[in-house]
């Protein structure tokens, strides 16, 4: 294959924009605030579950409470009437009397168990509202931070673009003077050679391989042609030659 000189060097400066939009590509993708965003996203999700947790609790033992304070009044309720009847003299049988006192003094002691339980909810529940209050914070803190690096995330994401679609209108201005079947074959090599197609000798090295030209090579390549399109004998990547090539 054969093409100008010009178009040779113009094919290095397609890869240099090539190497350009790689490097932009591995960039947007390895964002510090990619892996920050995920690691956060990580911690507020465990912190929602368990603030969840604590509100279901909390929950919870606001009816278990309700339903604790029901059964004391129901209690202190019946021990009034109990008492009502001891202090109104209408029951006169002495058994009667005996275990309308023995009622009374269980239903004291019924009613001070229940109470205790009242305070052991209650305990139960302010400690689940305070944790539920603690966690809300906390959630608040990490979407704080969250929002903040997402931010900071979408401003580099937006630069990174607009670089890559600047860049990338120039490749297409560029390589739009390089002969279409040079272009071709510059293409292929670089999808099959690691993103580099067309490499620069200088001093006599490959700079896609960073292999120095034995002296037959350096010897055919005086010998060629200047439109020549020659290829490295090492990595087989296309070979341009400039005024910087020690020959």
């Amino acid at each position: 294959m054969n093409a100008a000189p010009a178009d040779q060097i113009r094919l290095l400066d397609v890869q240099a924009l090539d190497v350009r939009l790689s490097q932009l590509a591995h960039k947007r993708t390895s964002l510090p605030e990619h892996a920050e965003i995920e690691s956060l996203t990580k911690d507020l999700t465990q912190l929602r579950d368990l603030l969840v947790a604590s509100q279901t609790e909390e929950s919870d033992t606001a009816r278990e409470q309700t339903k604790a304070e029901q059964d004391v009044d129901q209690v202190r309720q019946r021990a009034v009437r109990d008492q009502q009847r001891l202090d109104s003299g209408a029951v006169s049988s002495p058994k009667d009397l005996e275990s309308l006192q023995r009622e009374i003094v269980s239903l004291a002691k019924r009613q001070g168990d229940l109470e205790d339980v009242v305070l052991e909810v209650m305990e139960r529940r302010e400690a689940a509202q305070e944790r539920a209050a603690e966690l809300t914070e906390r959630v608040s803190s990490v979407q704080a931070k969250t929002d903040d690096a997402t931010t900071r995330r979408d401003a580099a994401l937006a630069g990174l673009d607009a670089e890559i679609a600047a860049a990338t209108k120039e490749r297409e201005i560029v390589a739009g003077s390089v002969p279409a079947d040079l272009l071709k074959l510059y293409d292929k090599l670089r999808a099959q050679q690691g993103g580099v197609g067309a490499a620069r000798l200088y001093q006599r090295r490959c700079e896609g391989c960073r292999l120095e030209l034995n002296i037959t090579e350096v010897n055919e390549v005086k010998a060629a042609a200047p439109d020549a399109v020659l290829r490295c004998e090492n990595c087989r990547r296309i070979l341009v030659r400039t005024s910087e090539s020690g020959l």
